[in-house]
């Protein structure tokens, strides 16, 4: 009798590893659990949660088991190559065995493949498939496929196929198999959603996908133009946040997960499936350096779209295809490792950001620099954005981290303000637009003699999180990243010097010092991981190389072992927290390896 498996517990975040299919993605843990997946989309509803609690969540499991216990965690696990394929091995003295895992892109439905290999030995193996519609609410209805082994499940808008060629069995409210696999022997599990009212989809051939989707991202890496001395860790990066781009719409998720905490244990947990007009911005930056220009072209077409309307409506995040309505509210699950509340939505979607308006333009400024646009592209909704920033600059705002401890005139948000004058002059003057240049250039220079001497406290030498008061933020390590000012300046270099003394903990990098005081929510975070990246920018812009190649060497040593970040880490348990894997992470490690290889950002 082998003994259930589903009832376990979620692993540590970095545990995972990505699939996607840049439509939707599944978390992978390397014990042979699928723990987390939406469908059909990234902010879908999950039919497996077991991420954010256990087996009766929602899960997919596969893996060897002796003595009727499970055999793991696996040997070892890899992508084959530069794709999104994934490989998880067990080796025993029973032989080999592996579970090759993948999302099958530009698939009509949304299809997942689990291909069970012996490749050595034999092993007695277990699948248990629980699935669960609506983040672990709804109980599907689950019948047997007709003409073959499978069974199809239904739960409202909803329609999941499961085919394969072992046993299946009803179990424990769950669909259940056990079987053997030889050397030499391939058993497939091909799981399909599509919605409920239509005729089940057609069987998927599993071998002919898996070359399919290993050809896709093999010719999709290959464009990349990247070939520096951090070329593996940076082609990961690079296939991570493509799985994070929706294929349809060119939208960029900021991760594929929900409510994995800051602090574990803690309150800080949110919903990050949207496109946030901050990281899709920077996202874009990763790519078009890195030689990727029909996602630049696809962003940019999704920006048009999404911020269309009134500038006095621009809102600092949207849905996948521009929805504007992102409710914030919770559900019922235990949360990770306790982490209440599980959020779905986001309230900081409300939120005026001033920032937002500096990342667009230096975007579009980056994309018509780079000939990647029409000179004109979008240029009369970016002066409109422009002439409702001249009303908004100098009224405070909720700042880079969405804060919810009230509206303050961060200092960052102004850097950035100026960065949207500054690049949008640039725009007008190299490629002959239209525009009211002496206004811009008189706003720009008073941004910038506001932020000078508002926002840089004499005492600390160094510029500070708000208008006239002492704290610290590590968002600052990018005024020489920006170009407000050289990294060589002696304010540039106190306000380093300060974040070192009072940022870091543990060699790691703090957004600032959280506290319900400062930021309106009790308990504390991890270091946030783009912030370290940020610290190594802006040492080699000081002229530090050596202290910023140090910085960056041990930054990537963070990854996990199949070379992915999440949002922070815990300097103190050592292990990731946050959402997973985390875009703002990856491109910040992007960035700083162009910047230390000399490419210009």
């Amino acid at each position: 009798m082998v003994m259930s498996i589903s009832r376990q517990q979620s692993l540590p975040i970095e545990d995972y590893a990505l699939i996607g299919d840049c439509r939707s993605a599944a978390l992978v843990g390397r014990n042979g659990s699928i723990d987390w997946l939406c469908w059909p989309r990234f902010d879908s509803g999950a039919c497996l949660s077991a991420l954010l609690g256990d087996g009766s969540n929602g899960r997919f499991h596969i893996a060897p088991v002796q003595d009727g216990a499970i055999i793991g965690p696996a040997t070892s696990r890899s992508y084959l190559g530069p794709t999104a394929v994934l490989e998880t091995v067990w080796q025993t003295e029973q032989g080999t065995v592996a579970i090759i895992d993948f999302m099958v892109p530009e698939s009509e439905f949304g299809t997942l493949i689990r291909l069970v290999e012996c490749r050595e030995g034999r092993f007695d193996m277990r699948m248990e498939l629980c699935l669960r519609f609506d983040y672990g609410k709804s109980v599907p209805w689950v019948t047997r496929r007709k003409g073959g082994n499978g069974i199809v499940a239904v739960s409202g808008p909803d329609m999941v196929v499961l085919r394969t060629d072992v046993d299946l069995r009803g179990e424990d409210m769950m669909t259940v198999a056990d079987f053997t696999v030889t050397a030499g022997q391939r058993i497939p599990f091909v799981l399909t959603h599509c919605a409920s009212h239509l005729t089940v989809p057609m069987a998927t051939d599993h071998n002919d996908a898996l070359y399919q989707t290993k050809q896709f991202w093999e010719q999709w890496s290959a464009k990349s133009t990247y070939d520096g001395e951090w070329a593996v860790s940076i082609s990961r990066s690079l296939l991570t946040l493509k799985c994070l781009t929706d294929r349809v719409t060119g939208g960029i998720v900021a991760a594929p997960t929900t409510s994995l905490p800051e602090e574990i244990g803690g309150v800080r947990n949110w919903d990050y499936r949207f496109c946030w007009l901050r990281d899709a911005s920077i996202t874009l930056f990763a790519f078009m350096n890195a030689g990727y220009f029909d996602e630049a072209g696809s962003w940019a077409e999704w920006l048009q779209r999404s911020v269309a309307g009134s500038p006095q409506q621009v809102q600092i995040m949207y849905g996948l295809a521009g929805e504007r309505r992102l409710e914030e509210y919770e559900i019922d699950l235990p949360g990770y490792e306790g982490s209440k509340p599980v959020r779905i939505g986001n309230a900081a979607s409300s939120q005026v950001q001033l920032d937002i308006y500096g990342e667009v333009c230096m975007a579009l400024n980056q994309a018509r620099r780079g000939n990647l646009l029409s000179k004109d592209f979008a240029w009369p909704l970016q002066c409109e954005l422009l002439a409702h920033l001249e009303t908004l600059w100098s009224k405070p705002d909720s700042g880079l981290w969405e804060t919810r401890g009230g509206e303050k005139h961060f200092t960052f948000s102004k850097v950035m303000a100026w960065a949207a004058f500054a690049r949008s002059i640039e725009d007008a003057e190299q490629n002959g637009l239209d525009a009211p240049l002496d206004a811009w250039r008189a706003t720009r220079d008073q941004i910038f003699s506001e932020v000078c001497t508002k926002g840089f406290d004499t005492g600390l030498n160094s510029f500070t999180q708000v208008f006239g008061e002492p704290a610290l933020d590590a968002s600052l390590l990018l005024i020489p990243v920006i170009g407000f000012l050289p990294g060589t300046d002696p304010r540039v270099v106190g306000t380093i010097k300060a974040i070192e003394e009072g940022l870091v903990e543990n060699g790691f990098v703090l957004r600032y010092r959280a506290s319900a005081q400062s930021d309106g929510l009790p308990g504390q975070e991890g270091a946030f991981l783009a912030c370290s990246f940020w610290l190594a920018q802006a040492m080699c812009l000081s002229g530090r190389q050596a202290d910023a190649r140090a910085l960056f060497q041990r930054l990537i040593g963070l990854c996990n072992d199949v070379g992915l970040l999440s949002e922070e880490y815990d300097p103190h348990g050592k292990r990731f927290t946050g959402n997973f894997p985390q875009a703002f992470s990856h491109v910040a490690m992007v960035s700083t390896a162009l910047m230390l290889d000399g490419v210009r950002q």
